[in-house]
């Protein structure tokens, strides 16, 4: 295939833009490098260049690469024509302003780059042939009374980002419907593992405890510790993509829970840090804005709809996860 991964320098865009290198795919990438760096990419032949000079880039053809990057803003006119011209056969929406207390903080900025940015990237698309697979998230719920949560579950974000999300899986939806264009959503569920920096813009609790252990300060705990989540390691969220993006099946803006199934509480990880390595100390905080208590993802339509199974549940990836900081 020939494929744009939209945040393609970034934790899950550099990990699912890795292996559709790894599965023999014609990848592009576009990235502001708000939040990612070609660091990310480390390993692959990249070509980089900018939207201004994207013209003259694409004319050459000597250089060998893995990757074509182009740093620059998804919603530029120069990305939005090449996408408008059907070159691609899949777009991998990855990129937003990704934080729930930043879009808190800044529900106007986020807004611009999460819903009409994306607006842009969509309608270049609604005229051609390319699938567009949506990086949703599992926030779109709320506080979900239901565990395990259905898709069917009725929608109840509780942040601008959550909103965002969801507002943009209607539009979704309405595009699919007026336009006839192909469009899947992911709801992703707390994605962590290798490659996700501890103050990244999609850290989760995981990444952020595994950075303070590597530099001797104390773990945060927000609340009563009791929350739990459905943990999810970026081998599922990769797979998971790939799955929807070679399935057969027309999607018309369906929304798919991507997550393992199961809970885990921030302080069953805690303790785990606390038994496991020395001089671990835990600094108590407030209950963060926003946030939910509880997830738990009911996966059964994905496994049904495209055959996705989590490969990697929680304790193994943490243990991943460790390795790759090399904490020992």
């Amino acid at each position: 295939m020939k494929v744009l991964v939209t945040g393609g320098c970034g934790f899950i865009g550099s990990s699912l833009t890795k292996e559709l290198v790894n599965q023999g795919h014609d990848v592009d990438v576009v990235d502001d490098m708000s939040s990612g760096t070609l660091e990310s990419l480390n390993g692959l032949k990249l070509r980089v260049t900018f939207p201004d000079f994207l013209g003259d880039f694409l004319k050459e053809t000597s250089s060998k690469k893995d990757v074509s990057v182009i740093q620059g803003d998804f919603s530029h006119p120069v990305v939005l024509g090449m996408v408008s011209s059907g070159v691609y056969d899949v777009i991998f929406h990855q990129a937003a302003i990704p934080r729930v207390l930043y879009s808190v903080e800044k529900p106007l900025e986020t807004t611009s780059v999460n819903i009409l940015k994306s607006t842009a990237l969509l309608t270049a698309c609604k005229d051609t042939h390319t699938r567009f697979v949506f990086a949703s998230s599992s926030s779109v719920y709320g506080g979900a009374e239901i565990l395990p949560t259905h898709e069917t579950t009725i929608k109840n974000p509780k942040s601008p980002y959550a909103w965002q999300k969801s507002s943009f899986e209607d539009l979704a939806k309405v595009f699919c419907d007026l336009y006839g264009t192909d469009i899947v959503c992911l709801r992703y569920f707390n994605v962590f593992g290798p490659g996700q920096l501890g103050n990244s813009a999609y850290s989760t609790a995981v990444a952020a405890w595994c950075n303070a252990i590597k530099t001797g300060q104390p773990l945060r705990s927000d609340g009563d510790g009791e929350q739990t989540r459905d943990l999810c390691y970026i081998d599922n969220i990769v797979n998971a993509n790939i799955l929807v993006a070679t399935s057969s099946k027309k999607f018309t803006g369906e929304c798919y829970n991507i997550a393992c199934g199961d809970q885990t509480s921030n302080n069953e990880i805690l303790q785990y840090f606390l038994n496991r390595f020395e001089n671990v100390t835990v600094n108590h905080a407030p209950e963060r804005a926003g946030d939910v208590k509880h997830t738990r993802a009911d996966i059964s339509k994905a496994e049904s709809d495209f055959g996705f199974k989590p490969l990697v549940h929680f304790w193994e990836g943490l243990e991943k996860t460790i390795e790759w900081w090399e904490l020992e």
